[in-house]
Parts: C-alpha cells; sequence; structure tokens
C-alpha cells in the first residue's frame, strides 16, 4: 500500500490495524560511469515496496536526497547538509506520529545517511517529547540497510570478491539493472582506477581519491540477473526485520 496512492479515508483505516509505516531512503548522487545517480533511491524504493506487499505495510514517498556532500564535486549530485536532513527527518515522523504512526523503518540504500539518521532519530525523540501528541512517547525508529543485510552481503562477496568495493559497486548497480532494464549503461573503466582508500574528506578530496568516482569497484561485473538475486534476498530479510520490528513492544 503506497501512502501516495492512498486517500486519507484508507490510511485512517490502515491505522486500525497497524501503527507502523516503511520509509525507503537513498540519495542522488554520482555512482561512477556506469551507476546510475538515482541509485540509492531506487534500490531503497524497489524494495521498500515489495515489502510493504509482503507484510501489508503503509510505504510512504521516498526520501531521494541524502547527505551526499562527498559527491558533489561529481555533476548531478544533489546533497542535503546533515543538519537539513535532520530537520526533514524530523518533518516527516512528527507529520506521521500526529497521525497515529509510532513504528518507522527506514529501508536506506546510502552508507553516507547511516550517521545522519541515527542522529535524527535522537532529535526527532527529544522534539517529540516537547509536543503534546498522544504515544509520542511510543515513537521508535530502525534503519535497515539493504546493502548491509547478512544475505545480501555472502553474495555479493561469493559473486565479486574484492572487487565489489564500497561504492559504485556491482550489486547496487546490478540490482538497478534489474529495476531498470531499459536504463542500464556501459562505458570504459580504467582496470587500474580501483583504489580501496576509505578515508573521506571534503567533495575535492574525493574526486582526486576517487577521479571516476567509484571506490575499489568493478561495477562491470554487475547483471540483471545478479540484480533479481540480490532484490529477491533483501526482501526477504527485510520482510522478516519488519516484522521482528513491529513485534518487539
Amino acid at each position: 500500500m503506497q501512502l501516495h496512492l492512498s486517500t486519507w479515508t484508507e490510511v485512517e483505516q490502515y491505522l486500525q490495524t497497524s501503527t507502523g509505516i516503511i520509509i525507503p531512503i537513498g540519495s542522488t548522487e554520482q555512482h561512477g560511469p556506469t551507476g546510475l545517480i538515482g541509485t540509492d533511491a531506487i534500490c531503497a524504493e524497489g524494495i521498500a515496496a515489495a515489502v510493504g506487499i509482503a507484510t501489508d505495510a503503509l510505504v510512504a514517498p521516498t526520501i531521494n536526497v541524502g547527505m551526499a556532500l562527498h559527491h558533489t564535486s561529481f555533476p548531478g549530485t544533489i546533497s542535503l547538509r546533515p543538519s537539513t536532513m535532520i530537520l526533514v527527518i524530523r518533518d516527516y515522523i512528527t507529520c506521521l506520529v500526529r497521525a497515529g504512526f509510532t513504528k518507522f523503518f527506514f529501508i536506506n540504500g546510502q552508507g553516507g545517511n547511516i550517521a545522519t539518521l541515527k542522529a535524527a532519530y535522537s532529535e526527532t525523540y527529544a522534539h517529540l517529547s516537547d509536543l503534546n501528541i498522544p504515544n509520542a512517547d511510543r515513537v521508535e525508529c530502525q534503519t535497515a540497510n539493504w546493502f548491509m543485510s547478512g544475505s545480501v552481503y555472502r553474495l555479493a562477496k561469493e559473486l565479486y570478491g574484492n572487487l565489489e568495493g564500497s561504492h559504485a559497486t556491482p550489486s547496487e548497480v546490478a540490482l538497478t539493472q534489474y529495476l531498470y532494464p531499459e536504463s542500464i549503461k556501459s562505458s570504459y573503466l580504467d582496470p587500474t582506477n580501483l583504489s580501496t582508500q576509505r578515508k573521506i574528506l571534503g567533495a575535492a578530496d574525493f574526486r582526486r581519491r576517487y577521479p571516476d568516482g567509484r571506490m575499489g569497484s568493478d561495477p562491470s561485473l554487475a547483471t540483471p540477473e545478479h540484480g533479481k538475486q540480490f532484490f529477491d534476498l533483501s526482501v526477504k530479510d527485510l520482510t522478516a526485520g519488519y516484522l521482528e520490528f513491529l513485534a518487539d513492544k
């Protein structure tokens, strides 16, 4: 059930049986010469929709711009500052809490969002405590990073080994190829440009260290068939994770 395709009366009826909602969140950032700029949002959105179907959960509109300041030296990247993203998350949750939601399951597609999401939850809990909203003290948020689920991680290592890397990875590119086969890209990838440095400072420093945007990855290994495997595994893992989250009172 998609929030933006529902009426307010349908949402009110949904709240009679569940106060849980799934919120996909990603980023609009470069993913190397062959990865789509919307990769992180595309992956989160596709998986969230399937988990919503599997669990009869309401799925909110995707937050498709995240914390990607370190990618802004590459054309096309759009980023929120951490302070802005915290306010966006806080306002999303506060509006939904006023409606009656208490359990917020964020399906995340970008590593750069993780720290800011954690800070946003703390800010939101503190903000809600100052408001006179019923059940505000029962609000709970959880981040589910699809790319970090055990099954997905194991398959990525099995298929790609060390060439999975840590950004513009073949696993995430494969998933976008499965979801959007009409948008598969190809380009020359410098085989010598496989830096595994992990230190990231500002945007200019990132582009100096990783000139084509990849971080130790070889996305040319990706296929739509691999993407289907990652999709099925992540949906299975996150479906179980969401149901467990709802059951935890």
